[in-house]
């Protein structure tokens, strides 16, 4: 074999990356966000109070399925869960692990927290902690591959929150807007917006059609949900806030620290 004599003659590279940018600066920054998301939904979920004023209700609770509920969303609630150290569970923890596992499983998440939390690999061009690659090959990564089931779980949710968007112009005295209707609405669209540009609702418009002439309206539907799709990270992002701050918004409203104000 032939070796060049440049490099026959270039020296070897002891540091572990050349990457002189700041590239932990995203890594560091999704492991404060989505862990504070993680850590604020634990703590309200945890709560059991502050998560209904009329006519409002948290997402973190939607639907609310306890017979214990501040608001039954089905007129008749399930039988409490306790335990004999924790005592009664609360309402949420019934229904957060649907809107849990899409997230859990979403392509992007998987990036995001990979790279973050697992530093596998931290960044493009820099060591992975840990070493060999198995992929999603095994238990419990494997398990990943269920993403386009939770998707069909995720637009259950969003028709419910959809439900209870509407149920937000209907206070106790009359029809009527307030912030907290805004608010409601705009984490209903941002939802709704994260939900339909996942990849597996692309695959359902049309993903599996071979001959898109064949089905034009399958195709124009297919067409808008990729333009979507492109916009996925943003929207994973911006739902994930809007979540948030609708229950911090009802919780504050329902503690009174801040007034809802009545637009009309």
């Amino acid at each position: 074999m032939i070796r060049h004599p440049a490099a026959a003659a270039r020296p070897p590279i002891a540091a572990p990356h050349l990457r002189t940018d700041a590239w932990w600066a995203l890594p560091v920054t999704v492991v404060i966000v989505l862990g504070a998301f993680i850590v604020y939904s634990t703590w309200a979920a945890l709560q059991n109070a502050h998560y209904f004023y009329a006519p409002y209700l948290s997402p973190f609770y939607s639907p609310c399925l306890s017979k214990s509920c501040l608001h039954l969303t089905f007129g008749v609630g399930l039988p409490d869960v306790s335990f004999p150290v924790i005592g009664v569970v609360s309402p949420a923890f019934l229904i957060l692990w649907g809107p849990g596992l899409f997230r859990l499983t979403c392509y992007y998440y998987r990036k995001a927290y990979y790279r973050s939390f697992w530093l596998a690999p931290v960044a493009c061009a820099v060591r992975d902690v840990k070493s060999g690659y198995t992929g999603e090959t095994r238990f419990p990564l494997i398990l990943q591959n269920f993403h386009r089931y939770t998707w069909y779980i995720a637009v259950v949710f969003v028709a419910m929150l959809t439900w209870d968007a509407l149920l937000a112009f209907r206070f106790p005295d009359r029809l009527g807007v307030g912030v907290g209707t805004i608010v409601m609405w705009a984490n209903v669209i941002l939802l709704a917006a994260y939900t339909v540009s996942c990849h597996s609702c692309r695959h359902v418009c049309g993903g599996h059609v071979d001959v898109f002439s064949r089905a034009p309206g399958r195709h124009r539907v297919w067409h808008v949900v990729s333009w979507l799709s492109e916009r996925h990270p943003t929207y994973a992002w911006l739902s994930l806030f809007s979540v948030g701050l609708t229950d911090l918004y009802i919780r504050l409203v329902s503690m009174g620290i801040i007034r809802d104000v009545r637009i009309f």
